[in-house]
């Protein structure tokens, strides 16, 4: 039995319907039908998510900390290893099988090679036996164009070295305008930052290569990469991951 099942068990034992205890706790009863199917996304991460267990469990004769403890093991993030995120981002890359190339590719191929050949041989052939014949110049008006002078050799021009393109790397301000969210930063291949943004706090980052970076309620923020405000990366509550370079 998962949790989302337990949690369903426990209230219907404890004679509750879903909206009586969704009005005990204040929160949608869509969304305590959400926790019930064992589905935690629309909580707003792990803190929230942890909240809600805690009001629920003494409506339904539960142990708040035995419900955390089954949480953590099924659902949280901070028990997933850094390399199984960069995973997802794309900041690891997993092998893929190599396909076979079929044996129709490069026959087809060689076919379109002779089919050029020949054509080329064609227009040649037909260059050569329409050619007219050029008239044999007299050995006077030869002996007149014999010496033609040569045009003295300029010394040719040493292009200028050009400069390598220097970049900056990678600048990454993250503004916490309307809301607070869950956060978890990785330059450069390395963690850095794991914890919570709160509302009206500003934080910075910056990387000579890449920054990857995981949202739980990215409409709440202002994300701004090398001096550009972007668009919002995600609605409320939902989860975001994101690799900048």
């Amino acid at each position: 039995m998962n949790l989302g099942e337990l949690l369903k068990s426990a209230r219907e034992d404890s004679g509750l319907s879903l909206e009586d205890l969704a009005a005990a706790i204040s929160i949608r009863p869509g969304l305590l039908g959400e926790i019930e199917r064992n589905n935690f996304i629309h909580c707003g991460g792990d803190i929230y998510s942890r909240g809600h267990l805690r009001n629920i469990a003494p409506f339904i004769g539960q142990d708040p900390l035995h419900l955390i403890e089954l949480y953590n093991s099924e659902h949280s993030l901070e028990s997933r290893s850094i390399n199984e995120m960069l995973a997802e981002n794309s900041v690891t890359k997993v092998p893929h099988e190599k396909k076979s190339l079929s044996w129709k590719v490069p026959a087809a191929i060689s076919i379109s090679i002779l089919l050029v050949i020949g054509v080329v041989q064609i227009v040649m052939s037909n260059s050569v036996t329409t050619q007219s014949p050029q008239p044999i110049a007299s050995a006077e008006a030869s002996a007149e164009t014999t010496s033609i002078p040569t045009p003295e050799s300029t010394p040719e021009s040493t292009p200028e070295p050009t400069s390598g393109v220097v970049t900056d790397g990678v600048k990454l301000s993250i503004t916490a305008s309307r809301g607070n969210s869950r956060i978890d930063i990785v330059i450069d291949g390395k963690h850095v930052e794991k914890g919570s943004i709160f509302q009206g706090e500003t934080k910075s980052y910056s990387s000579d290569t890449s920054i990857s970076v995981y949202f739980s309620n990215p409409a709440g923020l202002d994300v701004t990469v090398d001096g550009i405000l972007l668009e919002p990366l995600g609605g409320q509550n939902q989860e975001v991951r994101r690799t900048f370079r």
